[in-house]
């Protein structure tokens, strides 16, 4: 670990210096010794990471929405070039450029706070060490020494033995209680996400190879953290359980407002869309403008969950327009009688006949 951290060993000097800029904010709040001071530290590193990397979600967000969409092509090439990975290769690869998708896209963001993890890391280690590192020097050491949340040292271990924890000025017990809640609650919280993830906002329409994946990672990813996990100090616990609460709730936010089409979550997102509609008479708000006129400018390619949701407006005597707003179904008509010269044409229809006419059949003309 120490050969990996040293290879971010440039970042630790920066991580270190907005530890210790907030420190100073909550240290005049809680006390310069406080965990609380040191805790609050560390989650708004936390914050302030995830706030730049928010750009960087977008794209994710876009990446793996992309793959979604090209799995059912992906599957024809591996198929149709099983005997042939080379010539496989250059076709997916083809399939990438056309369609501008990148595979790499989704793993963005986990890999830009790789940095500042290990750099977490790193200084943490230090300090459980008695070590200055970047801009920490010896009276902050003391006092990240000192700093305790819930009785556990920020630089303390699951797997720490007594004399180092007693080094500390804790308890063992008090160590081992903390750290197995956080890792608890850390590996809890990456399972609901990815869970939320895949029962939600994953296209039910289709079945590919992608989502068994992403189905055995849901499992995967809690027992790797909970492993690791055992080997993480009090404060890097802290940063981790802080970024996958703000991952969970940024994800929460993203499946309620913009849903992947054909989900679980666009299937209610319209739901709530349509009594919306129905309650304003119009679509209100930017956003939802934008995935009206989305929905109406697929035309016949709509998923079903779209059809149902233009079949309940037109139901309502409503129509959603090109530009995502939505009006009665007669402004339509007008507006398309107006369109063609403001002249409503009418199909003439042919004149009734009696009874006795349809039945009399047509006299043959005289031969003089």
């Amino acid at each position: 670990m120490d050969t990996i951290a040293s290879l971010f060993s440039f970042i630790t000097t920066p991580v270190s210096w907005i530890i210790v800029q907030f420190h100073k904010v909550y240290g005049a709040i809680f006390g310069a010794d406080s965990g609380w001071a040191w805790g609050l530290s560390i989650v708004s590193l936390v914050i302030l990471i995830r706030i730049c990397l928010i750009p960087l979600f977008v794209k994710q967000i876009k990446a793996t929405r992309g793959m979604q969409a090209l799995q059912p092509k992906m599957k024809a090439i591996q198929e149709r070039y099983k005997n042939d990975k080379q010539r496989q290769s250059e076709e997916m690869m083809k399939l990438y450029k056309e369609t501008g998708t990148n595979p790499l896209s989704s793993c963005l963001p986990i890999l830009a706070q790789s940095p500042f993890f290990f750099a977490l890391y790193h200084v943490l280690a230090s300090i459980a060490n008695g070590k200055t590192i970047g801009v920490i020097n010896q009276p902050l050491l003391e006092s990240a020494r000192q700093a305790h949340i819930f009785g556990a040292p920020l630089a303390a271990k699951f797997m720490d033995s007594a004399e180092k924890v007693a080094a500390l000025d804790a308890s063992i017990t008090n160590v081992r209680i903390v750290t197995a809640v956080m890792i608890v609650m850390m590996s809890l919280s990456q399972f609901y996400t990815q869970r939320q993830l895949m029962q939600k906002n994953v296209d039910l329409s289709v079945k590919t190879p992608f989502m068994q994946q992403q189905k055995m990672l849901m499992y995967i990813f809690p027992v790797i953290f909970a492993v690791m996990g055992i080997n993480f100090p009090v404060g890097v616990l802290v940063y981790w359980l802080t970024t996958n609460v703000w991952t969970m709730g940024q994800q929460m936010y993203v499946i309620n407002q913009n849903p992947t089409p054909g989900s679980k979550a666009q299937d209610q997102y319209l739901t709530r869309l349509l009594k919306h509609v129905s309650t304003h008479g119009d679509v209100k708000g930017r956003g939802k403008k934008k995935i009206v006129a989305a929905i109406v400018a697929k035309g016949p390619d709509r998923n079903d969950n779209e059809r149902k949701f233009i079949t309940a407006l037109t139901k309502q005597g409503m129509a959603a327009q090109a530009d995502g707003s939505v009006i009665k179904s007669s402004e339509a008509t007008a507006d398309s009688d107006a369109a063609s010269g403001g002249v409503a044409t009418k199909r003439q229809q042919p004149k009734r006949q009696t009874k006795s006419k349809r039945q009399t059949p047509p006299s043959k003309p005289s031969k003089k």
